[in-house]
């Protein structure tokens, strides 16, 4: 069937690659949510082949990465008479911008972080073009050319590609539209003296060019070139606004009998609130829980001031640019919380105090006004704690601490913003994780994956394991590069997006327990498995201050900068 022909092909290319390496079933796939036209150069056979390999990835849980989700793509792709290249599969990442750099079969891959949403318009020509052809003539100039239309192509696909495309890294990063836009004037002007010479049937496109030139639509666009190889195919235009977008939308279908499609770039989304559970009972530091909350117990920071544990978290997040913080409470402990935050002491205290103690206390009051207090009515679990912040932290991504847990980095880079750096990088869920001895892995979630290509401290999650045996570790959690008795257990520090709410919350609806509880890392391994999950190699060391020895040590260490 793949060797066919045929759209239809694609599926079957990928489901034949798929089934040649894997022991799975078949799928059912309902693909009614394709946005964009097929055929017509906008990698939409890659686009059908990546859904494939991410549908039976992410049913039978193959635990491949996006890369090799690509490949398993391109490979299916290749089963049918298809020759598009690895470029292609960079749909993987979804509407997100990838720079893909490629060294014959070595490909690297960097996401770029737009500042600002850009709104694209991407028009179905509904006209003609023989891709085939193009590539053809375009070919016959490699590898030397032997006349001026030959080092032409050679002069526009290598230096000036390479300047067109460091241009707009730069205008994607900052979010600049107007010089992306004018930057695709710039690149199909050089399209049509470099390249349309090589195949001047093809690439002349009268209607591409009548598209591209209209008089009425340039009051709303930044500028706009032709689709991939170009041809009579597709446009695509960089619009000044949303509501620019819908007039020249109307004006092209109106005028043009064109059909036209939204495609946003969408602005990076910063992590701006930040999650504390700190409703437990703390039964493992009786009798002393029974008087002070063990998130109030004290310890003394490196700038000599003692505090207690849950400002030491909170002052870690606001370092890192964290604007609120939510501390998840026990039912009736809100007004004890509320009370260090942000309540007043006596006018004679405050005269008692040390100079630098009053500062302090003014600083205090103004982290109060940053933080919000969110009751537990029921302490169930981890994930329950989290599930309580669900209405206060919307539709945002979110930063997950540790209620018990301190933080000291071996950096001058918080741990929290060593996280939230690779966060704006990758914009995907990623948890900070520690290299941890064998006799410890049991009393930490684990992770293990493969290394990330271009990033030594990246580990693609391939599965999460709640306190797992030293058995099942030797056997499931092994990381490639660790030494033999080391594995990757989690930090105590998350960023999260805010679809594990929706995950929580299924399991919280159908009363899915674990040990009695609604559990956490069960369903960030659902959360991988849906869409993706990143472990970051932080530089820095935890602090536990949940047990009695491991307390003493935080008490007697923190205070101290550490080192690598």
């Amino acid at each position: 069937e793949a060797e066919s022909g045929g759209f239809f092909s694609y599926t079957a290319g990928v489901a034949y690659q798929i089934l040649t390496h894997y022991y799975v079933g078949g799928l059912e796939l309902d693909n009614y949510k394709t946005t964009l036209p097929i055929k017509k150069g906008l990698s939409s056979s890659a686009a059908i082949c990546v859904l494939v390999a991410r549908a039976f990835n992410k049913i039978y849980d193959l635990k491949m990465t996006i890369r090799g989700e690509m490949e398993a793509a391109y490979q299916g792709e290749l089963r049918t008479p298809s020759r598009c290249g690895r470029m292609d599969q960079g749909c993987a990442f979804g509407n997100r911008p990838i720079l893909m750099i490629f060294d014959r079969e070595l490909i690297s891959i960097r996401e770029l972080s737009p500042k600002q949403n850009i709104y694209m318009l991407i028009v179905d020509l509904h006209g003609e073009k023989d891709t085939q052809e193009i590539l053809n003539r375009l070919n016959r100039c490699y590898p030397h050319p032997d006349n001026d239309i030959e080092k032409g192509v050679h002069h526009y696909l290598g230096s000036v590609n390479k300047q067109i495309v460091t241009e707009a890294i730069e205008a994607l990063n900052s979010g600049d539209a107007e010089s992306l836009g004018k930057l695709m004037d710039k690149a199909q002007a050089l399209f049509d003296r470099y390249m349309r010479p090589a195949c001047p049937r093809q690439l002349s496109a009268p209607k591409l060019h009548s598209v591209l030139q209209s008089e009425r639509i340039k009051p709303y666009i930044w500028g706009g070139k032709g689709v991939g190889s170009q041809g009579d195919g597709c446009a695509q235009f960089v619009c000044k606004d949303e509501h620019a977008r819908q007039k020249v939308k109307e004006i092209l279908e109106r005028e043009f009998n064109v059909e036209c499609f939204y495609l946003d770039i969408v602005a990076a989304r910063k992590v701006r609130k930040a999650v504390i559970p700190a409703a437990g009972y703390g039964t493992r530091l009786f009798p002393a829980s029974k008087v002070i909350k063990k998130e109030l117990f004290p310890i003394i920071d490196e700038d000599g001031i003692a505090k207690p544990v849950i400002l030491a978290i909170v002052e870690e997040a606001l370092r890192a640019g964290i604007e609120e913080v939510c501390i998840i409470v026990q039912k009736g402990d809100e007004a004890l919380f509320d009370e260090f935050f942000n309540g007043p002491i006596s006018s004679e205290h405050f005269n008692k105090l040390p100079p630098q103690y009053r500062d302090y206390y003014e600083y205090l009051l103004e982290i109060g006004k940053r933080i919000s207090i969110v009751p537990q009515e029921r302490q169930e679990g981890f994930g329950h704690a989290v599930w309580c912040a669900r209405d206060w932290i919307g539709s945002e991504p979110f930063f997950l601490m540790l209620g018990d847990h301190l933080y000291k980095s071996t950096t001058n880079i918080p741990c929290a913003q060593q996280l939230l750096d690779k966060y704006e990088t990758y914009q995907t869920n990623i948890v900070a994780v520690e290299v941890t001895p064998e006799s410890e892995v049991s009393k930490y979630g684990c992770v293990t994956g493969v290394w990330h290509d271009n990033d030594e401290t990246i580990l693609n999650i391939t599965e999460f394991a709640e306190k797992p045996t030293i058995d099942y570790a030797r056997t499931n959690l092994r990381v490639p590069g660790l030494k033999e008795k080391e594995y990757l257990c989690v930090f105590g520090q998350y960023v999260l997006q805010p679809e594990v709410m929706e995950l929580l919350e299924e399991n919280i609806v159908n009363n899915v327990r674990e040990q009695g509880e609604f559990q956490l890392t069960s369903v960030l391994d659902k959360l991988r498995q849906r869409y993706s999950f990143l472990a970051y190699l932080t530089r820095g060391r935890r602090f536990d201050t949940g047990l009695p020895l491991t307390y003493k040590e935080t008490v007697q260490n923190f205070s101290i900068p550490v080192k690598e």
